[in-house]
């Protein structure tokens, strides 16, 4: 098989409240908490994952909570705009559902042909509802306030707010494999055919715009997904050529990773579909305990004794 960049494997953002950012993504947002771990280079922050039913690849939101910490800002050489897919008629249940549990939103407006509604988490990150042209055909994780016929897909699209985009969009075209789909003044998408869903990258051209910092509401990474080891390390080298620094193969426990920072200034990591969030958990137990690597097993009641409660 060819190797692809296969969309959108997940993204990690940061948070403050590891209690308010749960109850958020698995109340209000319905999200399923498919992983509860902690930063490997943090141990003493989780690391929770959400995503649909399995955590498929496309879905997962993943967020280190750092309890205290300072507000970021929005501004270039960020990713600024997280879309979640939602389905054709939801949109109106969103924003009711939104007023309720007041979260400050916008009323749905459109770009690109499609309808979309933008909010904000307790933290301030930026989300977009988008109905897509096609319809989604993911399955979704439902509860019992969000029917599978509102229910969040998974990942749309992301957004980068970059001074120029001419050296982003050069790695995201000779590198990854996206092209050039449209544009609507400052704002170029480019697409991946290599799947239908999550495969959507905006690039906004913001010229004068105060660079962003990275504090509770931003985005610290993207993951680009990829099929295999194989795959990750023919990107590896794609990377190298363009005279960017790459780490090594990083193990995750649940996929194996490689980090770089492209020109425009975001953290860019590519992962694998394997081994996946099953490797210690089975589908019906997915989040229920708190997993750790095996080198911070024996740590295990000193570090439950430290974070936080969730529920």
């Amino acid at each position: 098989m060819e190797n692809r960049i296969l969309g959108i494997h997940h993204i990690t953002a940061i948070a403050g409240s590891a209690k308010k950012n749960y109850d958020f993504y698995t109340r209000v947002l319905g999200l399923r908490l498919i992983k509860k771990t902690i930063n490997f280079d943090d141990p003493k922050t989780y690391h929770l994952y959400y995503g649909n039913e399995t955590g498929s690849p496309g879905t997962i939101l993943t967020f280190f909570p750092w309890e205290g910490i300072g507000s970021g800002r929005r501004g270039a050489r960020q990713l600024t705009e997280i879309g979640f897919s939602v389905p054709a008629g939801s949109l109106t249940f969103w924003q009711e559902r939104l007023e309720k549990n007041n979260v400050i939103y916008n009323k749905a407006a459109e770009k690109f042909g499609e309808r979309y509604l933008t909010f904000l988490d307790p933290d301030g990150l930026k989300f977009e509802l988008t109905v897509a042209k096609e319809p989604d055909t993911r399955e979704p994780w439902v509860t019992k306030e969000i029917s599978a016929s509102s229910a969040i897909r998974g990942f749309h699209h992301i957004t980068i707010t970059t001074h120029n985009i001419d050296h982003t969009a050069e790695i995201l075209t000779e590198v990854l494999g996206y092209e050039l789909a449209e544009r609507q003044v400052n704002r170029y998408r480019f697409v991946t055919n290599a799947v239908h869903e999550a495969a959507i990258v905006d690039l906004v051209a913001a010229p004068g715009e105060m660079t962003g910092h990275v504090a509770g509401g931003s985005v610290h990474h993207v993951a680009f997904r990829v099929k295999d080891e194989a795959a990750l390390l023919y990107f590896r080298e794609k990377v190298a050529a363009k005279g960017l620094h790459i780490t090594e193969k990083i193990d995750r426990n649940y996929f194996y990773s490689l980090y770089f920072r492209e020109p425009g200034g975001v953290l860019f990591e590519l992962a694998t579909d394997s081994p996946g969030f099953l490797v210690d958990e089975t589908l019906g137990t997915l989040g229920a305990k708190l997993q750790l690597p095996a080198k911070f097993e024996s740590k295990r009641m000193e570090l439950e004794s430290l974070l936080p409660n969730l529920i």
